[in-house]
């Protein structure tokens, strides 16, 4: 759904721009400062299921001179086009990261850039400051999909105008205060009883979520992720506090809270296992890493990013089945799992039952596997010999 608001146009415009706006401190000053430089400007909130006002953003950006107000729901698209296929590829960026808002920005500079279409505009903008990743993640995929951009906070004229703003976050000190997460409860005041899901997987992408108790079940893919943040974030699921490496070579704190997608990493990871061959996984793996730096760092539609996704994409066609896991208590706990493609079996892993596999064969496979480490060893000796 689309909400759009006009009001009137100026007679004498630099130009007409689409700008990334939400409502806070960056992108009011910016939207004041564009209008001040001559430009026309179009205000643009994405909702892809952040806590917001949105009808409080849109009459502060009617206020300050929006042209035209656009609140888009990209919620349904955000979910099925770009969180599904980082469930897929167990994307998490140096191992605790699980990238929910490095994977938001080319959902929401795709559909600004489409808007700037529409309305037939010279640029986009964003507020993102000179020194974070966001810069590089709006830019690069707005360049992929539409060449003039403004970026204000590397404009000298606009940031050394705006050096107040450094005092407004003065407030944030070493320790943050408890009400900071704002989807996930302290898992010390989560529930006493778990509550027990089932998540079945096709593809590797999650179909439905089944309440093992209650009988709820949700399957289309929005109710569903919606569904795991409600049960995560009930038991602090998914809080994060990290420093991270920023594309642009710094270090950053990150404080991060994903309840729904590290349900789903648990799960996924779970079922992957199951189901996908050894080798084949290792592989994967390394894909899924180069693909969690290609979200971070921007690269959603680069070239590169678009191969990787469609091997990881090959990789999941026997990824389907049924995870049974507990959220309880800030924690994820696998119960069990069942799939028709699963690779594990019983009767050959078991002391009881020989099967078709011979145990001498493993003689042979140790001794072969053992000429590395007699070499190594036998180097190793003769150099402490010569000491």
């Amino acid at each position: 759904m689309c909400v759009c608001v006009c009001v009137c146009v100026s007679e004498m415009s630099k130009g007409l721009v689409v700008l990334a706006y939400s409502g806070g401190l960056d992108t009011s000053c910016i939207l004041l400062w564009l209008k001040e430089q001559g430009y026309d400007v179009i205000a643009f909130l994405a909702n892809i299921g952040q806590d917001e006002d949105f009808d409080a953003a849109q009459k502060k950006a009617e206020k300050l001179g929006a042209k035209k107000v656009f609140i888009e729901d990209l919620r349904s698209e955000f979910v099925q086009e770009f969180i599904w296929p980082a469930v897929q590829a167990n994307a998490v960026y140096e191992d605790r990261y699980l990238l929910g808002t490095s994977i938001a920005r080319p959902c929401i500079a795709r559909r600004q850039v489409q808007i700037a279409r529409q309305e037939r505009a010279q640029y986009v903008s964003h507020g993102a400051t000179g020194k974070g990743n966001d810069q590089v993640r709006f830019e690069l995929t707005c360049y992929a999909l539409y060449p003039q951009i403004i970026a204000p906070w590397r404009i000298p004229e606009f940031y050394s105008r705006f050096r107040g703003r450094k005092d407004l976050m003065e407030y944030a000190e070493n320790h943050a205060p408890s009400d900071l997460y704002q989807m996930t409860k302290n898992p010390e005041d989560s529930p006493s009883e778990p509550d027990v899901l089932e998540i079945d997987f096709a593809k590797g992408v999650p179909v439905r979520v089944t309440h093992v108790k209650e009988g709820t079940s949700k399957d289309t893919p929005l109710e569903l992720f919606c569904y795991l943040n409600e049960i995560g974030g009930k038991h602090g699921v998914g809080r994060i506090d990290i420093v991270e490496n920023r594309f642009i070579g710094m270090k950053s704190r990150g404080i991060y809270e994903t309840p729904g997608g590290t349900i789903l990493l648990h799960a996924h990871l779970d079922i992957e296992t199951f189901t996908m061959d050894r080798e084949v996984r290792k592989i994967k793996q390394s894909l899924g890493i180069k693909f969690s730096e290609l979200i971070y760092n921007g690269f959603w539609y680069s070239p590169e990013c678009e191969f990787v996704r469609h091997c990881i994409d090959k990789s999941q066609e026997n990824v389907e089945g049924r995870v049974q896991l507990s959220v309880f208590k800030g924690q994820v706990y696998i119960l069990g799992r069942e799939s028709p493609k699963s690779l594990y079996n019983e009767e050959l892993v078991s002391m009881d039952v020989q099967g078709d596999y011979d145990p001498c064969d493993a003689s042979g496979f140790i001794k072969i596997n053992a000429v590395r480490l007699r070499e190594h060893n036998r180097l190793q000796g003769a150099a402490q010999k010569t000491l």
